[in-house]
């Protein structure tokens, strides 16, 4: 975590100089008293969750993204979190997911992220607040062996709404797929696109996702933290559960992945986190946003398979 460490050429990671450091430091806040929603829009609390609860604006946030961290041993900088039992676990989530339901606008959407042994926690505790929708399992590309287990290359998101009026815009998270046995009726193409660059057909999303990337050296986004959610996971949720100018609240927000995707894509943002450091990459990653409002595997207006950034490129890099 220091400004002497040089990457080469070819590594995009985000790093913070000493100069960055002292000047995002001055932009992070610390709630001393109760707020209202202008003064925290935009911004990132570097502060202990249960500390700023208590000082947060109710019913101002539209869509509720939390992803904490999981029942497992991790270290997260200065902050250690150890692998209890299903029912510790569901008493910590409940802990902190009950403070929540005040900030939340009627109807408001809400994504729980875990893994396997997380989830049942997730359900239980999120099962007393909020109607869950489904549960979405997106796949990583990398997992841990094991000689006597399955290997783990999943992670699951619980998607859960707080009353039965709630956005979903299933029409903004359609997926661009190639068609690998393209039929024709009449000798035209039936429910597909042919093009220069190939076959293409926009497909529904399921609760299945197979596209995504984990964040890594060679990519723009990638940071120092060690759970770190891609820009692309970010957008189809955001994308699907929210408007132009809503706010999106983040309780956990790590290195920022949710506050930069909400700002490229014309949302308002809060986030919460207690390592400062994190902090600071949101920070820098807010302020690159400005310049560069890209997202990985999203090209205007399509969600494109893994793998295909020739295609995306060939198609300009526009996501409004």
């Amino acid at each position: 975590m220091s400004d002497t460490k040089i990457n080469s050429p070819r590594n995009k990671t985000i790093m913070l100089s000493t100069e960055e450091i002292d000047r995002y430091k001055k932009k992070l806040l610390r709630l001393e008293n109760k707020v209202f929603p202008k003064d925290i829009l935009n911004s990132t609390i570097n502060q202990e969750l249960f500390t700023a609860l208590d000082f947060l604006p109710a019913s101002f946030v539209d869509l509720l993204f939390i992803d904490p961290p999981y029942n497992l041993n991790k270290d997260f900088l200065d902050t250690k979190f150890s692998r209890t039992s299903i029912d510790k676990y569901t008493d910590y989530i409940d802990s902190w997911l009950s403070k929540l339901v005040r900030i939340l606008k009627p109807g408001a959407s809400v994504y729980i992220c875990g893994d396997y042994f997380s989830s049942t926690s997730i359900h239980l505790a999120a099962q007393k607040y909020f109607t869950v929708r489904n549960r979405i399992t997106w796949q990583r590309e990398k997992g841990r062996g094991a000689k006597a287990n399955w290997k783990n290359s999943s992670e699951d998101i619980w998607f859960c709404t707080y009353g039965n009026d709630f956005k979903f815009f299933v029409d903004r998270v359609k997926e661009k797929r190639k068609v690998i046995a393209p039929y024709r009726e009449s000798g035209k193409p039936k429910d597909w696109e042919e093009t220069p660059e190939g076959n293409f057909r926009l497909t529904h999303p399921s609760n299945i996702w197979t596209d995504l990337t984990i964040p890594y050296w060679s990519m723009p986004e990638n940071t120092e933290h060690p759970t770190q959610k891609p820009e692309k996971l970010l957008a189809k949720i955001i994308l699907a559960s929210s408007d132009e100018g809503d706010v999106i609240f983040d309780p956990f927000l790590g290195s920022g992945t949710t506050s930069v995707v909400a700002k490229k894509l014309g949302r308002r943002f809060v986030g919460i986190e207690k390592e400062e450091y994190f902090c600071l990459l949101a920070e820098k990653r807010l302020h690159l946003a400005e310049n560069d409002s890209s997202i990985q595997g999203y090209t205007n207006g399509v969600f494109w398979e893994r793998n295909s950034l020739s295609e995306q490129k060939k198609h300009g890099n526009n996501n409004k």
